[in-house]
């Protein structure tokens, strides 16, 4: 049940903006709790590095005085991965398009982190 919930979430995100091209819940220990991604992409890769940056930067966050962490934002010449925290237990990774109109995409996965932290 809360796997489909879950999956809910990542549909409406992914349904949200022709520029996000997949997502995935991960908990903070780097577990796939859901994922819509392209067959060609490692799931259980996605989850330990997910979890491995977003443990990075809140780290970094830490020790250079920025607060807690909100966001990884990683860009490539293909795209964007995005890394949220989405409650204490888990972060909520997507994959948009080199030409991705961000500011949307923060909106639309700031919506979704809050709905998947609160089914979780």
């Amino acid at each position: 049940m809360r796997t489909e919930m879950l999956d809910n979430v990542l549909n409406e995100l992914n349904s949200s903006s022709a520029d996000v091209e997949a997502s995935a819940i991960i908990s903070t220990d780097g577990l796939v709790m859901a994922a819509q991604l392209p067959s060609s992409v490692d799931e259980d890769g996605v989850g330990a590095m997910s979890a491995a940056m977003l443990s990075l930067g809140d780290r970094t966050a830490q020790e250079l005085s920025r607060g807690d962490l909100d966001q990884v934002l990683v860009k490539g010449g293909n795209g964007y991965v995005l890394m949220v925290k989405a409650g204490d237990d888990a972060v909520l990774t997507i994959m948009a398009k080199a030409n991705a109109k961000l500011g949307l995409i923060f909106l639309d996965v700031k919506r979704a982190s809050k709905k998947i932290s609160e089914l979780i």
